[in-house]
């Protein structure tokens, strides 16, 4: 299952799943109709499902139907271009907190005992590179995500007892709507095929971190010391 998976991002980690042999992959997106045209060029493989990152009751209605999936890949998430100190900040703050922190704690607690059910499988959480790097243009944004990925960070060590393998993804500039909307320029973007192709290629290895892009790399090369002794390492908060 896939929020989001109607375009950018989402769609093409839907794409290649199914080109690497998905049997069936739930799109889960706010409108249904949205899903289309992927339905027809995948025919028996895509099934529209409807779910609303700010809508808890929603959510839950999507696990109780799709009881039969093996992976989730929440990439769902809204984007708002205030500095901290702009007239809109508080509240675009507060609305991307709704979707991208505790609609992902809906997501995870909602198919976590799904995912348990089928014998353990992948919850995957879509962090960006500015959950460890935060910039002023998106301060607001780069906070959500910042929390975000703490909540990953603790969502995989109380799902490791049932087996499940939790993925934090962290791209830089990708080529899509959203980047475009906060103002990447084309030249600098990557194609989300390399964040499509860094999920599977972390869900074959086992990974927890993935960097997909060539930003997202340069961050990771400085970033990866600290999160192989401090963010990987086994401590106790006692």
């Amino acid at each position: 299952m896939i929020t989001g998976a109607n375009r950018g991002i989402g769609k093409q980690i839907l794409e290649s799943f199914i080109e690497a042999g998905a049997a069936r992959v739930y799109a889960a997106v706010r409108d249904v109709t949205s899903v289309t045209p992927l339905q027809e060029k995948y025919p028996g493989k895509v099934e529209a499902l409807a779910l609303d990152l700010s809508d808890p009751e929603s959510i839950s209605a999507a696990a109780a139907i799709a009881t039969d999936v093996d992976i989730v890949v929440n990439n769902g998430g809204i984007l708002h271009n205030a500095t901290p100190f702009a007239d809109n900040a508080i509240q675009a703050l507060q609305q991307e907190l709704e979707v991208n922190l505790f609609g992902w704690l809906h997501v995870a607690r909602a198919f976590a005992p799904v995912l348990k059910n089928n014998g353990g499988g992948a919850l995957v959480q879509l962090n960006s590179v500015v959950s460890v790097k935060g910039f002023a243009e998106f301060s607001t944004y780069s906070a959500s995500k910042a929390a975000s990925y703490s909540l990953t960070q603790t969502i995989r060590d109380q799902l490791k007892d049932q087996g499940t393998q939790v993925i934090s993804v962290h791209p830089g500039p990708i080529a899509t709507d959203m980047g475009a909307a906060a103002g990447f320029p084309a030249d600098m973007s990557d194609s989300p095929t390399v964040v499509a192709e860094g999920i599977i290629q972390a869900l074959a290895n086992g990974d927890f971190h993935v960097f997909p892009d060539s930003m997202a790399k340069q961050i990771w090369q400085a970033y990866q010391g600290f999160a192989e002794n401090v963010v990987d390492a086994q401590m106790s908060e006692s």
